[in-house]
Formats: structure tokens, C-alpha cells, sequence
């Protein structure tokens, strides 16, 4: 005990006695509140991950309902309906980075190359509008854009194209979904490339204009390259975010013709514990997703470090 007791002083004294630790703890005392709203909220709720491993039964409560051990876990990865719902989810989510990467990249360099300030400014501020707009808002808006006889598909009628059931043919739904994901986001995603443009030394540009290169070579040979790191850097972190594919978009959108395609884990895990009162079955699922979530986020993290250099610690 005097071992231990010794030991702890010590690391007392190196933590809380140090000068820095002294200097800055007003600092430190402001991590108060998020701390505690950390425990409350964050952690505290984990004891609920019980469930996953009992046939929960709310009248019952967590001592009262039976432990089942992993059974839960074993109709997770038998059940073939739950097999599909994470397909979906890795292929929306997917989608939904691949393209949401590619469209902010585009609008970062187009809007780039734009001299006219206030024009530039203004049409930056307006892209950014819809990142802001709830997915219930925006999502009505598309139920009504999108319907057979909403504007998109008179505008395919005028042309003389059959109309397309967006988000009530299967095979379209998932597309549907990523497309409006990067049209409502893509504003407020070129926050961060933008920011990395400014960051090129502009006598790059001008030595290649000097040695002939039109815009697009300059572009091609100069801006790309300068925010590759950021590109790499921002491809890496969304790895970590490869099983959320929206849960709000695809409640507000999706109905059981595109269940098929279009139901992801979120969802899933709604209709079962929520309306289906399968909490325990709900719960193990959640509880999948966040542990492939965590291991997917570690790899990110250090892809982010390995090829971007970029560290949180």
C-alpha cells in the first residue's frame, strides 16, 4: 500500500503540481460542463447495451428480463433481411462519399477561378443554405419535386423520355439518395477545399501562366496537386462514417416498395425496436454498428496519419 500510495503521489505531483497544468487551469475547469454532459449522456446510456444480450421485457426492466446470452447476435448475422440492410447501408454510404467528395472538389475549383468578389461571395453564401435545411423541409420539397407529376419529371416528359418513379422504383431509390445528399451538402463540403486553395503559392500559378499553361493545365498541374494532402485527408475520415447513410433522409423518403434497396441499419433498427417492439434484437444491431463503426473510425484515423499526416493526439 505505501508502494501504491508513493506511486500515486508521484503521478499527483507530475500532473497537478505541474507549472503548466497550474497556468492553465481555467482552461481546464471550462472542460468541466462537457465532461459531465459527456457522462450523462454518452456513457451513461452504454448500460443500456445490456439489452443486446436478454430478451428485454420493459415491464420486467434490465434485472427482471432473461439473459439470452448472444442469441441476439447470432439472428443478426442468420437473418438474410439484415445481411441486405447493411449491404444497402455500405452502398448508399459509399455513394454518398464518392460523390459528395467529387461534387464539393468541382464547386471548390470552379468557384476558385471566379474574380468577381462579391458574385463569388454571394454565390458561396447561397450553397451553403441547404446544409442548414432540415431533412423534414427539404425532404417534402423533394417529395414533391420528384413525383410523376413533379417538375423533374415533366421537364424528362418535355423531352421526350418516359418519367421516372425516383423514390418508388428499387433500383433507382439508392441513387436517388446520394444524388440529393451531395446536392443538399456539397455547399458547406467545399468549406474546407476552399480553405485549402487559399494555401497555394500563387507564384505557382504565375510561372506556369509565364511558361504558357492555360487554366485548366494550371489546375491540373498546380491546384490539384496543392490540395491533394486535404483530399486524401478528408477521404480517409469519411471512412469512419461508411455505415451511416443518412437515417434522416431515407425515413422522410423511403417507403416498403424501395425497402429492398433503401432501408439502411439505422432504419432497420427503428422499425424493429421502436415500431416492431424488438428492443433486444434492435439493440444488438445498433450495437454492431457501433463497434464495426469504431474500428472503421481507428482505421480512418490512421490512413489520415499515414498518408495526410494529419493526427488528433
Amino acid at each position: 500500500m505505501a508502494v501504491i500510495a508513493g506511486f500515486g503521489g508521484r503521478i499527483w505531483q507530475k500532473t497537478f503540481g505541474n507549472w503548466r497544468f497550474r497556468r492553465n487551469f481555467p482552461l481546464y475547469l471550462m472542460l468541466v460542463p462537457m465532461l459531465i454532459s459527456l457522462a450523462v449522456f454518452n456513457y451513461a446510456p452504454m448500460y443500456g447495451l445490456l439489452i443486446a444480450f436478454q430478451e428485454y421485457d420493459p415491464l420486467l426492466g434490465f434485472k427482471g428480463s432473461p439473459f439470452v446470452g448472444l442469441l441476439q447476435f447470432q439472428r443478426l448475422f442468420s437473418d438474410p433481411d439484415v445481411r441486405n440492410v447493411i449491404r444497402n447501408t455500405v452502398v448508399i454510404a459509399t455513394g454518398k462519399i464518392i460523390l459528395g467528395q467529387l461534387v464539393s472538389i468541382g464547386f471548390a475549383l470552379l468557384l476558385n477561378e471566379v474574380r468577381v468578389r462579391w458574385y463569388k461571395r454571394s454565390v458561396q453564401t447561397i450553397s451553403y443554405v441547404l446544409h442548414f435545411v432540415s431533412w423534414v423541409i427539404y425532404g417534402g420539397i423533394l417529395l414533391d419535386v420528384l413525383r410523376l407529376s413533379g417538375i423533374v419529371n415533366r421537364a424528362i416528359a418535355a423531352l421526350g423520355l418516359q418519367p421516372v418513379s425516383f423514390l418508388g422504383n428499387p433500383r433507382v431509390f439508392p441513387l436517388t439518395m446520394i444524388v440529393t445528399d451531395a446536392f443538399k451538402g456539397f455547399g458547406f463540403g467545399a468549406i474546407i477545399y476552399l480553405a485549402a486553395l487559399t494555401s497555394i503559392d500563387p507564384t505557382l500559378h504565375e510561372a506556369a501562366a509565364v511558361d504558357g499553361a492555360t487554366r485548366w493545365q494550371r489546375i491540373r498541374y498546380v491546384t490539384l496537386p496543392g490540395i491533394a494532402p486535404t483530399i486524401v485527408l478528408m477521404t480517409s475520415l469519411s471512412l469512419g462514417s461508411i455505415l451511416n447513410a443518412g437515417f434522416e433522409q431515407i425515413l422522410v423518403l423511403y417507403n416498403q416498395v424501395v425497402y429492398s434497396t433503401g432501408d439502411i441499419i439505422d432504419t432497420y433498427v427503428y422499425r424493429a425496436s421502436l415500431l416492431g417492439y424488438q428492443f433486444s434484437f434492435g439493440t444488438a444491431v445498433g450495437m454492431f454498428k457501433s463497434v464495426v463503426g469504431f474500428g472503421l473510425l481507428s482505421l480512418s484515423y490512421w490512413l489520415a496519419d499515414r498518408f495526410a499526416n494529419y493526427r488528433i493526439f
